[in-house]
């Protein structure tokens, strides 16, 4: 008989995996038993499937003590502890991993995302290095300092989470069943926007969801502009943050079916910009999840100057997805950017019907 997970804890109330278990191998052994064996099903391989496999050959890559800081039980309120400040993290931090280890994380990654999602990543990362060249107090600043999280269920492959944070860097993913899942939270954040000195200058990390916004925004003739501008002033940072995920209640703006095709085609390619940070197939998924939704009841609302360089910013709001956008700080040239799928953030929605279906999967 399958012991309780609970049995499985630690003591002094950390939920972590434990010692013996890692060292037994469960964890990884689990993740291993979601994986097809025959060359046939490796060829219907799910997207999801890939995900845990590359999940399951991260932690095997680790030593045995760094894969016990990586993990952590799939109930444990530490996987909804995201935020994208300077701070310390548990998981494993890239500075701590060895190159083969470091490989691994790579290739989770990249498995993941797509390729301009992953460029996007590793920019982020590399601005760490012009804020410790450029900042009064720079000993906060490290692009190593990322760390790899794994929340695992004892015993089974599924369900699972991972998650890669840092400063300005906040990427979460839940595998509910081998046919589906959740991909955020997601935050992306640039400082410095655009690089102005040094080997790096010229560098643009967030471009295209700033670029596309404004000249969305600017297609706007004046009675579609009064009606997207919602504040003369941005708002300082994105609002649903950290723990206020569902303080947006209702979509401001102008909606979709009040724009003209071209307009319309524009505000998809923006959120395009989002959705296509992950690999293609999961990406697909989840824009067709935008479209049977109903693209008409989409939001585009803008607070703050209509002019680059100035401090501005926007919102996408629909029945599941809010996307928000943030240029205000340090003259406008520190972006902090979210994208929310409003019924699976941390696959929140997605477990609930999956437990309620007996565990069949979702139709």
């Amino acid at each position: 008989m399958r012991r309780r997970y609970e049995t499985c804890q630690p003591p002094h109330g950390d939920s972590r995996i434990t010692r013996r278990q890692l060292m037994s191998g469960m964890a990884a052994a689990a993740l291993a038993a979601v994986l097809p064996h025959s060359p046939a099903a490796r060829a219907q391989i799910t997207p999801w499937v890939a995900m845990a496999h590359a999940v399951g050959a991260f932690l095997a890559a680790l030593e045995a003590e760094k894969r016990q800081r990586s993990l952590f039980a799939f109930d444990n309120p530490e996987r909804f502890n995201w935020h994208y400040i300077p701070r310390r993290r548990e998981g494993l931090p890239l500075k701590a991993m060895t190159d083969t280890e470091r490989a691994a994380a790579h290739q989770l990654l990249r498995s993941t995302l797509s390729e301009p999602g992953y460029r996007k990543v590793d920019d982020i990362m590399r601005l760490e290095e012009v804020l410790r060249q450029t900042e009064f107090f720079p000993f906060s600043r490290d692009p190593e300092n990322y760390a790899f999280t794994v929340f695992s269920t004892a015993g089974a492959p599924l369900p699972l989470g991972w998650r890669l944070e840092g400063h300005h860097l906040s990427l979460n993913f839940t595998l509910v069943t081998d046919s589906y899942g959740a991909v955020t939270p997601a935050f992306m954040g640039a400082h410095p926007a655009q690089v102005r000195t040094g080997p790096l200058k010229g560098l643009r990390v967030l471009a295209r969801e700033q670029d596309i916004a404004f000249d969305l925004v600017h297609s706007f003739d004046a009675g579609q502009r009064q009606q997207t501008v919602i504040a003369p002033r941005s708002f300082g940072d994105i609002v649903s943050g950290p723990g206020r995920s569902d303080s947006l209640k209702s979509p401001a703006g102008l909606p979709l079916a009040q724009m003209r095709p071209a307009q319309r085609d524009r505000t998809l390619r923006l959120i395009e910009e989002y959705v296509g940070n992950l690999r293609r197939d999961i990406a697909d998924a989840q824009l067709r999840r935008v479209y049977e939704a109903g693209l008409d009841s989409l939001h585009f609302a803008w607070a703050g100057s209509l002019e680059a360089g100035q401090a501005h910013y926007y919102r996408l709001h629909g029945p599941t997805l809010l996307i928000e956008y943030d240029n205000t700080r340090d003259d406008a040239n520190h972006i902090h950017a979210v994208w929310h799928d409003l019924r699976g953030d941390f696959g929140l929605d997605l477990l609930r019907t999956h437990y309620q279906t007996g565990h069949q999967q979702a139709q």
